[in-house]
C-alpha cells in the first residue's frame, strides 16, 4: 500500500510542477509578446 501511495504522490507532484512550469513559460517566455490583454482592449 505504501508503494502505491508513493507513486501517486510522485505522479501528482510531477504533474503540478510540469503544469506550473508550462504556464510560467507561456506567460513570460519568448511567445509572451503575442499574448493579448483583454482588460486593456476594453478600457474606457
Amino acid at each position: 500500500m505504501e508503494n502505491i501511495t508513493f507513486f501517486a504522490t510522485y505522479f501528482i507532484s510531477c504533474f503540478l510542477i510540469s503544469i506550473t512550469s508550462y504556464t510560467i513559460y507561456t506567460g513570460f517566455g519568448p511567445n509572451s509578446k503575442n499574448l493579448r490583454d483583454p482588460f486593456e482592449e476594453h478600457e474606457d
